[in-house]
């Protein structure tokens, strides 16, 4: 894959502020709320039109109270407007706490990658396999499994989900554990070990709670 981007921002470095629309209601949410009081958990999404984010956010959710344990805060940034995501958590609620980005702002600042779509990558996307969750009976084609897992989830597009992908496919997406003074201290980047072998694959719970205990070590 190739990118015109920077490489992201890596640990050690200060992570960049950030100040977004809560989805769960009118406040803002910015990394100032956490400066000085506790270690960040932040995963960069893009629009709820992708499966594997949808998928994600509840595994996330799974071990969320886990990282509050540990003393560390969560918050997922999802890329569409507050409205829509407001409409999509009434039906699939969750204790996440959610702000929205639907330019990208906060994975611009971060430099999470957002390859080219060159006819080689359009052509990798058909021919890499993949079944991120496990949930599906045979690795299959990338668009074929997001359109497997999307149809699992009987999931129908909006107009403003369409808009979303217009705007960011095929933007990657990425996971920072920042520390209680701003800095990172670990990232975990969409396809940067795997290639898009990658596409859709969390790390695994155990990878996360490790990063989180070293936060906060």
């Amino acid at each position: 894959m190739t990118s015109s981007m920077n490489p992201p921002v890596a640990p050690g470095e200060a992570a960049p502020d950030f100040a977004l629309p809560a989805v769960a209601g009118p406040e803002t949410v910015s990394l100032a709320d956490y400066r000085g009081r506790a270690p960040l958990f932040l995963a960069l999404m893009v629009g709820l039109w992708c499966p594997f984010c949808r998928r994600q956010l509840v595994q996330i959710g799974k071990f969320e109270v886990k990282l509050k344990a540990l003393g560390v805060e969560s918050l997922v940034v999802v890329a569409t407007d507050p409205e829509n995501a407001r409409l999509y958590f009434k039906f699939r609620p969750t204790q996440l706490r959610l702000a929205s980005d639907p330019a990208l702002s906060t994975h611009r600042a971060y430099r999470v990658p957002k390859p080219e779509p060159t006819p080689e990558l359009m052509q990798a996307l058909q021919e890499t396999r993949v079944n991120p969750t496990g949930e599906l009976p045979e690795p299959l084609p990338i668009p074929q499994a997001a359109k497997a897992i999307e149809a699992l989830d009987s999931y129908v597009c909006t107009p403003t989900d369409l808009g979303d992908v217009e705007r960011q496919w095929p933007q990657l997406k990425a996971m920072f554990m920042i520390d209680r003074e701003g800095i990172v201290r670990w990232h975990d980047i969409e396809c940067a070990r795997e290639g898009l072998a990658g596409i859709g694959k969390l790390p695994s719970e155990a990878m996360i709670l490790d990063a989180a205990r070293a936060c906060v070590a």
